[in-house]
């Protein structure tokens, strides 16, 4: 299941195992004792981190979002403008999750996503990356000086999200193998037409 741990970040060592042990048998088959085990530490190593299965499982949740939202933000800031960066976005949504497929069956497997499309409202449940991709997909709708109605607006998010969201969970899952590169800029650019 793990390699173990070796004398590194043992909390992110416990929070990657909890991961897989949630992908392979769900939570109910998540426990400290578990995670300690597939980390190679004792059975009390994981108490100096966690309180109980709960901390455990806000700390996995709390570490993939804010590692993707990391990911995403910066290829929102690496872009000159906000073309680039949905381009960018999209590019960073595959490849995060390519590098991480375990956190994309954890995220989308096991979490209540919530996302409003509506563009001239904020919502503060919404999924941090959803809210993330409607903003800067409105800047682009301003900086191309493109009028869109609202409905129209909503359906081009959710074209966005779809299209980076549908690649990922092709490019994470077991037992399809492409010779396509997630991470190729020219797909990007053909999404926003």
């Amino acid at each position: 299941m793990s390699d173990g741990y070796h004398h590194g970040n043992l909390r992110q060592a416990l929070i990657d195992a909890g991961i897989k042990i949630i992908n392979e048998s769900g939570e109910d088959g998540l426990s400290l004792r578990k995670v300690a085990a597939a980390c190679g530490v004792s059975h009390a190593a994981p108490y100096a981190h966690f309180k109980d299965k709960e901390k455990l499982m806000e700390a996995i949740k709390a570490s993939v979002n804010e590692q993707f939202m990391d990911e995403l933000e910066q290829a929102v800031a690496e872009a000159k403008n906000a073309e680039g960066a949905i381009i960018n976005m999209g590019r960073s949504y595959v490849s995060f999750f390519v590098r991480n497929p375990d956190y994309f069956r954890f995220l989308f497997g096991n979490q209540n996503i919530i996302a409003h499309p509506r563009p001239d409202k904020h919502f503060k449940e919404d999924y941090p990356p959803f809210t993330l991709l409607k903003d800067t997909y409105q800047k682009y709708l301003k900086e191309k000086k493109i009028k869109k109605k609202k409905e129209e607006q909503e359906l081009g998010v959710i074209r966005l999200w779809s299209s980076a969201h549908g690649l990922a969970a092709i490019a994470c899952m077991p037992g399809v193998e492409t010779s396509f590169d997630w991470e190729e800029k020219k797909i990007w650019a053909v999404l926003l037409r």
